[in-house]
């Protein structure tokens, strides 16, 4: 196991675990996760040379969970990594790793900070540049407004998100990774009407997967039974106040080396058919993108569905920077 350490970031602490040392590395994860989904990584990374730090976002696992849905734009977030790296490696840049919301974090973050981080890789969710409207904007005009379910216009609703999540966390858990994963059949993600919850239609697999074990499983259920969902959701409540800010780096692109890994059955790797060649895009918005590799069968857990070949294209693209 890691070490952990609690960085004060004068605003909130964060959680990260901690292993090897060198050049640091910072790994951000997702939604509904923590930093137990860089399990597979962490090791190896370390192992390969630098200080691996994969931390707890805030609203998760170990962090501080400010109530306030403001608490949890892109801003406070990407200050959040910057005081990490500021904290654990001060006089040097970093270098960036993000996975599902993670992702958005540490692209915005090497965008508006570049003196600061060297090199940013995301997985599952490419970098489609500085927004030109809030994507809430996106969704509801394509489903929203037509009576379709859309899984981020239910997430708005403060207070019955969290308590269909909370009542039974760990039976939320398997439904929404099962459904998000290479192994669920095509088109297990149902169809359905706006006004619907989230689990309305989700399979609960009678065995899971062997990417994740009871042991993983009993993790993360005993993280979000301590933290709850309110700081995790909140999240998704801020599309356009992140829009606002990202005003100001209108016409940026990313400099920095950078590495894109998605899964072909991952609905968020198209950005939820939005953006359907991912490398097309992420050329348009990255200077120096440094390699773009789909992996077959996998779904939206890329790092935790796919360790082997997550960790090497990882460490080969860390062996030419």
């Amino acid at each position: 196991m890691p070490d952990f350490v609690t960085i004060d970031t004068g605003e909130v602490r964060i959680r990260a675990a901690i292993q090897g040392d060198g050049p640091l590395v910072i790994l951000v994860h997702g939604f509904p996760e923590s930093w137990w989904s860089w399990r597979h990584q962490i090791g190896p990374i370390a192992d390969a040379g630098y200080k691996v730090a994969a931390i707890d976002v805030r609203g998760y696992g170990g962090s501080d969970k400010p109530p306030a849905v403001d608490a949890y734009g892109l801003q406070e977030l990407s200050e959040d990594v910057s005081q990490v790296r500021q904290a654990l490696q001060p006089n040097s840049p970093a270098i960036l790793v993000g996975h599902d919301w993670g992702a958005p974090i540490v692209w915005t973050t090497a965008l508006t900070r570049p003196d600061e981080f060297s090199a940013v890789a995301g997985l599952s969710v490419p970098w489609s540049g500085v927004p030109t409207r809030p994507f809430s904007d996106i969704y509801t005009e394509t489903f929203t407004s037509r009576g379709q379910f859309f899984y981020q216009a239910w997430l708005q609703n403060v207070g019955p998100a969290e308590a269909e999540a909370e009542r039974d966390v760990r039976g939320f858990l398997r439904k929404f990774y099962y459904a998000l994963s290479g192994d669920a059949p095509q088109g297990t993600w149902p169809q359905k009407r706006h006004g619907a919850s989230l689990l309305e239609g989700l399979a609960d697999p009678t065995a899971f997967p062997a990417w994740l074990s009871p042991s993983d499983l009993d993790y993360y259920v005993s993280e979000f039974e301590r933290s709850g969902f309110r700081g995790p959701m909140n999240r998704y409540r801020n599309h356009e106040r992140d829009f606002a800010w990202l005003q100001a780096f209108k016409g940026r692109r990313i400099e920095q080396p950078s590495l894109l890994i998605g899964g072909d059955r991952d609905i968020a790797f198209t950005l939820f058919g939005f953006a359907p060649d991912p490398e097309g895009l992420m050329r348009q918005h990255a200077s120096d993108l440094r390699g773009v590799h789909t992996l077959a069968a996998t779904g939206h857990w890329t790092q935790q569905e796919r360790p082997a070949e997550v960790t090497k294209h990882l460490l080969d693209w860390l062996a030419g920077l």
